[in-house]
Protein backbone atom coordinates (compact mmCIF):
# COMPACT_ATOMS: atom_id res chain seq x y z
CA UNK A 1 0.00 0.00 0.00
CA UNK A 2 1.40 3.38 -0.99
CA UNK A 3 1.49 6.64 0.90
CA UNK A 4 -0.94 9.39 -0.03
CA UNK A 5 0.58 11.89 -2.46
CA UNK A 6 -0.81 13.83 -5.36
CA UNK A 7 0.00 11.77 -8.44
CA UNK A 8 -0.39 13.15 -11.91
CA UNK A 9 -2.29 10.63 -14.00
CA UNK A 10 -1.77 10.22 -17.74
CA UNK A 11 -4.18 8.84 -20.35
CA UNK A 12 -1.80 5.89 -20.65
CA UNK A 13 -2.13 5.20 -16.92
CA UNK A 14 -5.91 5.13 -17.26
CA UNK A 15 -5.81 2.95 -20.35
CA UNK A 16 -3.63 0.44 -18.51
CA UNK A 17 -6.13 0.18 -15.65
CA UNK A 18 -8.78 -1.10 -18.08
CA UNK A 19 -6.58 -3.13 -20.45
CA UNK A 20 -6.74 -6.80 -19.66
CA UNK A 21 -3.75 -9.12 -19.66
CA UNK A 22 -5.01 -10.41 -23.04
CA UNK A 23 -4.54 -6.89 -24.47
CA UNK A 24 -8.27 -6.09 -24.69
CA UNK A 25 -9.50 -2.70 -23.46
CA UNK A 26 -12.73 -3.18 -21.52
CA UNK A 27 -14.45 -0.56 -19.37
CA UNK A 28 -17.79 -0.94 -17.57
CA UNK A 29 -19.61 0.75 -14.71
CA UNK A 30 -22.85 -0.18 -12.97
CA UNK A 31 -25.94 0.53 -15.01
CA UNK A 32 -28.45 0.08 -12.18
CA UNK A 33 -28.54 0.91 -8.45
CA UNK A 34 -26.30 -1.40 -6.42
CA UNK A 35 -28.04 -3.69 -3.94
CA UNK A 36 -25.38 -5.47 -1.87
CA UNK A 37 -25.89 -8.47 0.35
CA UNK A 38 -23.13 -9.92 2.53
CA UNK A 39 -22.79 -13.53 3.73
CA UNK A 40 -20.57 -15.04 6.39
CA UNK A 41 -19.84 -12.09 8.69
CA UNK A 42 -21.01 -10.81 12.06
CA UNK A 43 -23.26 -7.74 12.32
CA UNK A 44 -20.31 -5.45 13.10
CA UNK A 45 -18.45 -6.49 9.95
CA UNK A 46 -21.68 -6.34 7.95
CA UNK A 47 -22.05 -2.67 8.89
CA UNK A 48 -18.43 -2.06 7.85
CA UNK A 49 -18.93 -3.61 4.40
CA UNK A 50 -22.21 -1.78 3.78
CA UNK A 51 -20.58 1.46 4.96
CA UNK A 52 -17.83 0.97 2.37
CA UNK A 53 -20.45 0.49 -0.35
CA UNK A 54 -22.25 3.64 0.73
CA UNK A 55 -19.03 5.69 0.72
CA UNK A 56 -17.81 4.53 -2.70
CA UNK A 57 -21.23 4.78 -4.33
CA UNK A 58 -21.61 8.33 -2.97
CA UNK A 59 -18.17 9.18 -4.35
CA UNK A 60 -19.22 7.88 -7.76
CA UNK A 61 -22.47 9.82 -7.69
CA UNK A 62 -24.27 6.53 -8.30
CA UNK A 63 -27.18 5.01 -6.34
CA UNK A 64 -27.89 2.15 -3.98
CA UNK A 65 -31.30 0.56 -3.43
CA UNK A 66 -33.04 -1.79 -1.01
CA UNK A 67 -33.88 -4.29 -3.72
CA UNK A 68 -33.32 -4.96 -7.40
CA UNK A 69 -36.66 -5.64 -9.11
CA UNK A 70 -35.13 -8.35 -11.28
CA UNK A 71 -32.46 -9.92 -9.06
CA UNK A 72 -33.35 -8.99 -5.48
CA UNK A 73 -29.72 -8.40 -4.55
CA UNK A 74 -27.28 -7.75 -7.40
CA UNK A 75 -23.95 -7.58 -5.55
CA UNK A 76 -23.27 -10.61 -3.39
CA UNK A 77 -20.21 -10.70 -1.10
CA UNK A 78 -19.23 -14.04 0.45
CA UNK A 79 -16.76 -14.46 3.33
CA UNK A 80 -15.67 -18.02 4.09
CA UNK A 81 -12.74 -20.22 5.15
CA UNK A 82 -12.67 -22.88 2.45
CA UNK A 83 -13.53 -22.63 -1.25
CA UNK A 84 -15.51 -25.88 -1.03
CA UNK A 85 -18.06 -24.07 1.16
CA UNK A 86 -19.31 -22.34 -2.00
CA UNK A 87 -20.52 -25.62 -3.46
CA UNK A 88 -22.80 -25.96 -0.42
CA UNK A 89 -24.54 -22.59 -0.85
CA UNK A 90 -28.12 -23.28 -2.04
CA UNK A 91 -28.74 -22.28 -5.68
CA UNK A 92 -25.35 -20.57 -6.07
CA UNK A 93 -24.58 -22.93 -8.94
CA UNK A 94 -27.56 -21.42 -10.76
CA UNK A 95 -26.13 -17.92 -10.38
CA UNK A 96 -22.52 -18.91 -11.11
CA UNK A 97 -22.32 -21.37 -14.02
CA UNK A 98 -19.65 -24.08 -13.76
CA UNK A 99 -19.24 -23.36 -10.05
CA UNK A 100 -17.66 -26.75 -9.31
CA UNK A 101 -14.83 -26.45 -11.89
CA UNK A 102 -14.28 -22.80 -10.82
CA UNK A 103 -13.87 -23.85 -7.18
CA UNK A 104 -11.38 -26.54 -8.23
CA UNK A 105 -9.33 -23.96 -10.18
CA UNK A 106 -9.32 -21.53 -7.25
CA UNK A 107 -8.21 -24.25 -4.83
CA UNK A 108 -5.41 -25.26 -7.21
CA UNK A 109 -4.28 -21.61 -7.46
CA UNK A 110 -4.45 -21.16 -3.66
CA UNK A 111 -6.50 -18.00 -4.37
CA UNK A 112 -7.98 -15.97 -1.54
CA UNK A 113 -10.33 -13.79 -3.61
CA UNK A 114 -12.27 -13.83 -6.85
CA UNK A 115 -14.82 -11.57 -8.52
CA UNK A 116 -17.39 -12.40 -11.20
CA UNK A 117 -19.40 -9.80 -13.12
CA UNK A 118 -22.60 -10.06 -15.13
CA UNK A 119 -23.50 -7.45 -17.74
CA UNK A 120 -26.48 -5.69 -19.28
CA UNK A 121 -27.04 -6.06 -23.03
CA UNK A 122 -25.27 -2.76 -23.69
CA UNK A 123 -22.31 -3.84 -21.54
CA UNK A 124 -22.82 -2.03 -18.21
CA UNK A 125 -22.43 -4.04 -15.00
CA UNK A 126 -25.64 -5.80 -14.02
CA UNK A 127 -24.46 -7.92 -11.09
CA UNK A 128 -21.29 -8.92 -9.25
CA UNK A 129 -20.20 -11.80 -7.02
CA UNK A 130 -17.28 -11.28 -4.65
CA UNK A 131 -15.69 -14.31 -3.00
CA UNK A 132 -13.21 -13.87 -0.13
CA UNK A 133 -11.46 -16.86 1.41
CA UNK A 134 -10.29 -15.62 4.80
CA UNK A 135 -6.83 -17.17 4.87
CA UNK A 136 -4.02 -15.91 7.10
CA UNK A 137 -3.22 -13.07 4.69
CA UNK A 138 -6.74 -11.63 4.44
CA UNK A 139 -7.42 -12.25 8.14
CA UNK A 140 -4.59 -9.85 8.99
CA UNK A 141 -6.17 -7.01 6.99
CA UNK A 142 -8.33 -4.61 9.05
CA UNK A 143 -12.03 -5.01 8.22
CA UNK A 144 -12.39 -1.40 7.01
CA UNK A 145 -9.40 -1.75 4.67
CA UNK A 146 -10.57 -5.08 3.26
CA UNK A 147 -14.12 -3.81 2.72
CA UNK A 148 -13.02 -0.59 1.01
CA UNK A 149 -10.58 -2.43 -1.25
CA UNK A 150 -13.20 -4.94 -2.38
CA UNK A 151 -15.92 -2.35 -3.01
CA UNK A 152 -13.53 -0.20 -5.06
CA UNK A 153 -12.64 -3.25 -7.17
CA UNK A 154 -16.34 -3.97 -7.72
CA UNK A 155 -17.63 -0.48 -8.57
CA UNK A 156 -15.91 -0.61 -12.00
CA UNK A 157 -14.70 -3.40 -14.27
CA UNK A 158 -10.98 -2.83 -13.80
CA UNK A 159 -8.35 -4.78 -15.68
CA UNK A 160 -7.43 -8.15 -14.22
CA UNK A 161 -3.93 -6.69 -13.69
CA UNK A 162 -4.96 -3.20 -12.45
CA UNK A 163 -4.04 -3.69 -8.79
CA UNK A 164 -1.65 -6.61 -9.06
CA UNK A 165 1.37 -4.51 -8.08
CA UNK A 166 -0.22 -1.53 -6.30
CA UNK A 167 -3.26 -1.35 -4.04
CA UNK A 168 -6.11 1.06 -4.86
CA UNK A 169 -5.73 2.29 -1.27
CA UNK A 170 -3.15 4.57 0.33
CA UNK A 171 -2.01 5.54 3.83
CA UNK A 172 -2.66 9.11 4.98
CA UNK A 173 -1.27 9.56 8.49
CA UNK A 174 -2.87 6.81 10.56
CA UNK A 175 -5.77 6.31 8.15
CA UNK A 176 -6.18 4.05 5.15
CA UNK A 177 -7.98 5.87 2.34
CA UNK A 178 -8.78 5.47 -1.32
CA UNK A 179 -5.90 6.69 -3.49
CA UNK A 180 -6.81 10.18 -4.80
CA UNK A 181 -6.10 9.18 -8.41
CA UNK A 182 -8.40 6.16 -8.14
CA UNK A 183 -11.10 8.22 -6.38
CA UNK A 184 -10.96 10.81 -9.18
CA UNK A 185 -11.17 8.10 -11.82
CA UNK A 186 -14.25 6.55 -10.20
CA UNK A 187 -15.94 9.97 -10.16
CA UNK A 188 -15.03 10.53 -13.80
CA UNK A 189 -16.23 7.06 -14.82
CA UNK A 190 -19.73 7.78 -13.53
CA UNK A 191 -20.14 11.04 -15.44
CA UNK A 192 -23.67 10.62 -16.86
CA UNK A 193 -22.48 11.92 -20.24
CA UNK A 194 -20.24 8.88 -20.66
CA UNK A 195 -21.49 5.46 -21.78
CA UNK A 196 -21.85 2.64 -19.25
CA UNK A 197 -19.38 0.48 -21.15
CA UNK A 198 -16.63 0.93 -23.75
CA UNK A 199 -14.25 -1.33 -25.65
CA UNK A 200 -12.25 1.37 -27.44
CA UNK A 201 -9.07 2.54 -25.71
CA UNK A 202 -9.94 6.13 -26.66
CA UNK A 203 -12.38 6.01 -23.73
CA UNK A 204 -9.32 6.55 -21.51
CA UNK A 205 -8.98 10.04 -23.03
CA UNK A 206 -12.59 10.83 -22.15
CA UNK A 207 -11.98 9.76 -18.56
CA UNK A 208 -8.74 11.74 -18.43
CA UNK A 209 -10.52 14.89 -19.56
CA UNK A 210 -12.83 14.66 -16.53
CA UNK A 211 -10.10 14.29 -13.90
CA UNK A 212 -9.17 17.02 -11.43
CA UNK A 213 -5.40 16.85 -11.65
CA UNK A 214 -3.10 17.93 -8.78
CA UNK A 215 -1.40 21.26 -9.32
Amino acid sequence: MSDCRGLRVTPEDIQALFTRESGEFLFARWGRPIVPIVFGVEDESLATVKGAFEAVVALAGHQMAETDPELGANCMVFFFRDWKELTEVPDLDRLVPDLGPLVDRLIAADANQYRIFRFEEEGAIRAAFVFLRMDNELSQVPAETLALSQVVQTVLLWSDTAFRNQSPLAVAGDATILRPDIAGLIRAAYDPVLPGAAQDASHALRLFARLDQPQ
